[in-house]
């Protein structure tokens, strides 16, 4: 799987022509299913008209809204009562997953339950992630992104990638994470770790690891 880890969605055009490269055919011509998941366990967002503006593309961050040919919603708190044989073909199918910022561990919790987290290693598509939705792939998101807390407890996400990220550096609208809040939270990290700006993205192709960027960004051991 191909994936494309950013911060705040493909916000600029270094990030969309990333997105473009990793993509067999243009935009106009690929489907999509947004996962607006991990909305639901943020204390700052939660359900309602952020998960909507999501969904329909209505926010800022450029993902749902950037041209797809469609756009489904895969909501994986509902797979559990579902059965597989009624949403992993549609999964196996689409071309690119866009998957919602919020809280990274309540995300990692359903993408377990569901059976998404097993399946996504098999898939072709390419997997975009904004802020929670990258920061799930690592694996784990140190004690400074804990909000919503999983049933055994921990900061444990996927371990799909070796690193793992803090975003929105430098963010207008969340004053505690600068660039040296990263380097003090990296310190406490295994692994090493990136912190990147919302003008940043985290490119992961056959486990080649890219950073596109018109923004701030920095890798720590």
């Amino acid at each position: 799987m191909k994936l494309l880890l950013t911060s705040g969605g493909v916000k600029n055009k270094s990030i969309h022509a990333a997105l473009e490269d990793m993509l067999d055919k243009p935009i106009a011509d690929c489907s999509a299913l947004c996962i607006p998941t991990a909305m639901y366990g943020h204390p700052w967002i939660g359900p309602g008209v952020q998960a909507w503006k999501f969904i329909t593309g209505k926010e800022e961050n450029p993902m749902v809204n950037l041209g797809w040919k469609s756009v489904g919603i895969l909501e994986l708190t509902a797979l559990p009562s579902i059965g597989e044989e009624r949403w992993m073909p549609l999964v196996r199918e689409t071309d690119v997953l866009l998957v919602s910022g919020g809280d990274a561990l309540y995300l990692s919790y359903w993408m377990r339950q569901s059976g998404l987290a097993d399946l996504l290693p098999s898939l072709s598509s390419v997997y975009v992630g904004m802020s929670a939705g990258s920061m799930v792939m690592a694996p784990h998101i140190g004690d400074f992104f804990v909000g919503w807390t999983p049933p055994n407890g921990g900061d444990e996400t996927l371990n799909l990638v070796d690193f793992s990220i803090f975003p929105h550096v430098d963010h207008e609208m969340l004053p505690h994470n600068t660039m040296a809040a990263a380097e003090k939270w990296a310190a406490g990290m295994k692994g090493p770790a990136y912190a990147i700006d919302d003008e940043t993205a985290i490119k992961v192709v056959d486990g080649v690891v890219e950073v596109v960027s018109e923004g701030n960004w920095k890798r720590f051991m």
